[in-house]
């Protein structure tokens, strides 16, 4: 008996800690400048693996019904609410690559990869690029 209760605690934790450094689930955006949250963004799998990425909520009410007016595509003039800004990422290694991410205000559409910070598996980095010029922002999960 005593055997039993000590796998299904190490069942337990270990289900916790593989929840805990996944990055599907929800991140909140921030703001580089004032390091207040801008967004929700949702990471999901689709099916046949691939990972997306859709921003849920924007946190400043007036801004809540804006369009992707600088968008491209069918992207053009969709809610930035609801909107699929992260596509096409596969796993490789501990990274997700080879995927799209869009900035809703410029409409402009950068390769990306993401992956979680060594440290701290509720930091999750997201790199846009073109080339060799990149910009990575770190968004918090969602608690």
């Amino acid at each position: 008996m005593k055997k039993l209760t000590i796998l299904f605690l190490c069942l337990v934790f270990t289900g916790m800690n593989c929840h805990a450094q996944t990055v599907f689930g929800k991140w909140k955006t921030i703001n580089d400048e004032t390091g207040k949250t801008n967004s929700i963004v949702e990471i999901y799998e689709k099916e046949g693996g691939e990972l997306h990425g859709k921003l849920l909520k924007i946190m400043k009410e007036e801004d809540r019904n804006s369009l992707c007016s600088n968008c491209d595509g069918n992207l053009k003039n969709k809610p930035i609410e609801g909107l699929v800004i992260m596509q096409g990422l596969e796993k490789d290694g501990d990274q997700y690559v080879g995927g799209i991410v869009t900035d809703p205000k410029s409409g402009k559409e950068y390769k990306c990869k993401i992956w979680l910070d060594k440290d701290n598996p509720d930091l999750l980095n997201v790199r846009g690029y073109i080339a060799f010029f990149y910009r990575t922002q770190i968004w918090e999960r969602v608690k």
